[in-house]
């Protein structure tokens, strides 16, 4: 059954991803031909050949490396800055006729149009068909007495309901918009029983490897074990995967943050932990270690269950492409203003974060598949757009300057900045690569393992993600 799941999910993971290759390498292809452009390959990936088939001059291929695809038009500068062009093809080219800087524009344009339309597509689907929403209520845990938070007159159960008056449905929704926001100071509002109150929080950064901005407000529900690290204080004392940690030295823990901070208070002391395995409570002897200052045991939190509430009808076609479109935005802004965000370019994912993500949500439900396919056509078209030599947008501003000063763009002035940006993009691709094999390799198995559920709206209760 196992192996079935996995082929499943590398399938459709294949699938899904190349369709949003192939309707943006389509735009291109089709407008090229209606333009009377010579085709000379339409290709799925870079690389290395897997698969060709050639009819009516034009090569069709797919490659071994799927981080993209191109359209080989001689006419226009377009895959030989990442493929290369050969002595043999370079002596067999004929004189090709020159085309308008307006026929180039319309072939750069056309892949991004064809990215979005296909976004429309996938999200009225989305909307017919309903979407399941990740829930982790939103409920503050255990806060220890001496916190600024607990001095204002929070207390564990509270629920956040609102942060800086937009409405707050889940810890990931409050993690997200804290992290991409250039202010660390937030008006949350929080629920009680009936009443509602609020009040002014600064968020901190996580620590100073990860300087992304939280609030220090722990999480209702208790830290869940991931990975033990061999050798450390958590796989001496007997610590094992999906233990729930219920207390530290006696005192209750409601959640990653607090764990932390405990352990900190503690010290390297030999302290008993309490965990919760196989629905009995197991105490535990740990002597925790000091490592560059800080206080560890040597666990990766697991991410735990994760409930998913039934939305149908799903967002409307513009909710969806317009969220997706803030939240690139905000991405964006973020990363430009990393001192005040701490979002980095390391931060971001690539090619094969892409489809960790992409298989973790297959796993889980369709439906949340097809909508990061959404975002992910959203988000190509607009990347493509951004005007730099070897994306489209470069060849649209090329286009623009020769149409509008009617003078033709040196071709080795092309060739020079095509390659450079070419190289740079492989070297952003390579780096945001090894963070996701690397530093979040951890991350995308826990996606992947983690056990889901998606109840319907009638049985919304947080006692259910527990």
């Amino acid at each position: 059954m196992i192996v079935l799941t996995t082929i499943y999910v590398i399938v459709a993971v294949l699938l899904l991803f190349g369709a949003a290759i192939f309707v943006h390498e389509w735009g291109h292809f089709f407008v090229a031909r209606k333009c009377g452009m010579k085709v000379e390959e339409f290709a799925i990936g870079f690389g290395k050949v897997l698969w060709k088939w050639e009819k009516d001059g034009i090569l069709y291929t797919i490659r071994m490396i799927p981080a993209g695809g191109f359209v080989k038009l001689p006419q226009m500068l377009t895959s030989e800055a990442l493929e290369g062009k050969s002595e043999e093809e370079e002596e067999e080219a004929e004189p090709l006729p020159e085309i308008s800087p307006w026929a180039k524009i319309a072939v750069a344009v056309a892949g991004p149009i064809m990215n979005i339309v296909f976004a429309v597509l996938l999200a009225s689907i989305i909307y017919f068909v309903g979407l399941p929403e990740m829930i982790t209520p939103p409920i503050v845990g255990n806060l220890s007495k001496e916190s600024t938070e607990y001095e204002l007159g929070i207390r564990e159960g509270d629920i956040v309901t609102k942060i800086d008056g937009q409405a707050i449905p889940s810890w990931e929704e409050a993690y997200k918009l804290t992290a991409l926001s250039v202010t660390n100071r937030f008006a949350v509002t929080f629920l009680r029983d009936s009443d509602e109150f609020t009040h002014v929080l600064t968020a901190t950064p996580i620590s100073d490897e990860i300087p992304i901005k939280t609030f220090d407000l722990p999480s209702k529900f208790p830290p869940i074990v991931g990975r033990v690290l061999d050798g450390q204080a958590a796989s001496e004392a007997g610590l094992k995967e999906e233990d729930k940690i219920i207390s530290l030295g006696g005192i209750p823990i409601g959640g990653q943050s607090q764990l932390i901070d405990e352990l900190q208070n503690n010290g390297s002391k030999a302290t008993e932990i309490v965990v919760r395995r196989n629905g009995e409570n197991v105490s535990l002897p740990i002597t925790p270690r000091l490592i560059e200052g800080k206080v560890m045991i040597g666990v990766q939190f697991g991410r735990g269950p994760r409930v998913y509430v039934e939305r149908h009808p799903g967002p409307t076609p513009w909710e969806n492409i317009s969220e997706v479109g803030s939240l690139m935005w905000r991405t964006l802004y973020a990363l430009f203003h990393k001192e005040e965000t701490g979002v980095g370019v390391s931060d971001l994912s690539g090619p094969v974060g892409i489809l960790a993500m992409l298989g973790a949500m297959v796993k889980t439900d369709y439906r949340l598949a097809l909508n990061f396919l959404v975002l992910l056509n959203v988000n190509l078209a607009i990347l493509n757009m951004l005007p730099i030599p070897v994306l489209d947008g470069g060849h649209t501003v090329m286009g623009l300057i020769e149409g509008i000063f009617r003078r033709k763009i040196p071709a080795k002035l092309q060739e020079w900045a095509t390659t450079g940006f070419a190289v740079a993009l492989i070297s952003l691709m390579l780096y945001v690569t090894f963070h996701d094999v690397v530093m979040r390799r951890g991350l995308f198995v826990d996606m992947f393992n983690s056990d889901t559920e998606v109840q319907a709206p009638a049985d919304p209760s947080p006692a259910a993600s527990e």
